[in-house]
């Protein structure tokens, strides 16, 4: 390798872990270390077409697929024989996937999802020609459930397709199952597929008490769960749903020597590797208590806000601290997402309360609030 080379990828390096001290506004976990199995992208693995077919081609992962399928059919209680998944490129792969489901199932549904829904679904309503009805949000983010009855109630001579939002994009919020399940029935509409968008929460929700409990044992026909709070150096994530709807997309392909049923054609072997390793390593106790205290940590930061009147919102269950937008230079600093007159902080593993200290006290200082930041008791975070 050149000196030339190496310089660049040397000062790329800095500039990476530079970056990283200062990431608040995304929803990564970038508290991760996979040096253990960095030795296998030296090696192609390519997991082309369905993951429970063997393929003729050998360079796979499926064996890992496989397990962290399992680990996640058993967080969203679906028995093995009725469950179908795939580990994906991302949350955005898992959204196109239900909503392409849906739309196979039938044929003339209309769409429905809220205005704080990911930008994906519109996406998937475009490429998919699916008549798309937009519903209105409330303050917090969620569904506006009086408006979602007004415009199903309007169409309910047509098979409905739900996305909710089991935490929005922006603002952490989740979506009522029951609330729409309630008004699917008071209008006497039998035919709909319900797709449950769980992004970054769908590895955070499960493991909270007293959170809502949005899994198959109600009627929801498929999951797309980020993995983004696993902690990952490649995107992926993962979607469930129901066997007997794959079987309805289901296509032989000879030259893979496997059945055509996801949406992309080549897959990536690497990043069921990455989940598997997480998950053997963490496990279900592990995850359990990333995700309380993230929990913690944002109600923390939301406190140590609400304290000193600095504007700001949490939803609860969630790690989305919504607050008033700071000055450009905050932003740039902390990469913070920027959406109208606010920003968002997402509390992840590596947002610690060292961390959110230094933040809040470089915001009221900028903000002329106060000269330092006290100290104070925790207090029950209010929404």
């Amino acid at each position: 390798m050149s000196n030339k080379v190496a310089k660049e990828l040397a000062d790329f390096l800095v500039q990476i872990e530079q970056r990283s001290q200062f990431h608040a506004g995304y929803p990564y976990n970038l508290s991760c270390d996979y040096s253990l199995i960095a030795k296998f992208f030296n090696h192609l693995l390519n997991n082309a077409g369905d993951p429970y077919i063997e393929p003729d081609f050998g360079l796979h992962s499926r064996k890992f697929e496989q397990e962290v399928l399992a680990f996640f059919a058993e967080l969203y209680k679906i028995p093995e024989d009725q469950f179908w998944g795939y580990v994906t490129a991302g949350g955005t792969e898992g959204n196109l996937y239900g909503i392409f489901l849906g739309r196979e199932i039938y044929p003339n549904g209309i769409l429905y999802s809220s205005q704080d829904s990911h930008y994906s679904i519109p996406k998937a309503a475009k490429l998919f020609r699916i008549q798309h009805n937009v519903v209105n949000s409330q303050i917090n983010g969620e569904m506006n459930y009086e408006h979602f009855e007004q415009i199903i109630s309007e169409n309910r001579n047509y098979p409905a397709i739900i996305n909710l939002n089991i935490g929005t994009t922006v603002k952490g919020a989740i979506d009522d199952l029951d609330k729409v399940l309630e008004i699917l029935e008071r209008n006497q509409i039998k035919d709909y597929y319900i797709h449950c968008d769980a992004a970054l929460s769908g590895l955070i929700l499960p493991f909270l008490d007293g959170a809502p409990q949005i899994n198959f044992q109600k009627p929801i026909d498929s999951v797309a769960i980020s993995a983004k709070f696993i902690g990952s150096p490649l995107p992926c994530g993962v979607v469930l749903t129901k066997k007997k709807w794959v079987e309805k997309v289901e296509t032989e392909i000879e030259y893979i020597g496997s059945s055509d049923t996801t949406i992309l054609g080549s897959r990536n072997g690497h990043t069921p590797l990455i989940l598997w390793y997480a998950m053997q390593t963490r496990g279900f106790d592990g995850l359990a208590r990333e995700a309380n205290t993230c929990i913690d940590n944002a109600q923390y930061l939301f406190q140590k806000l609400k304290i000193r009147e600095y504007p700001c919102m949490l939803n609860k269950f969630s790690n989305t601290v919504v607050l008033q937008k700071p000055s450009q230079k905050l932003i740039k600093k902390w990469q913070l997402a920027t959406f109208e007159n606010w920003v968002h902080i997402i509390v992840m593993q590596n947002i610690d309360r060292d961390k959110i200290d230094t933040f809040v006290n470089e915001l009221l200082l900028e903000e002329g609030l106060v000269n330092n930041v006290e100290n104070f008791q925790l207090q029950p975070v209010l929404h």
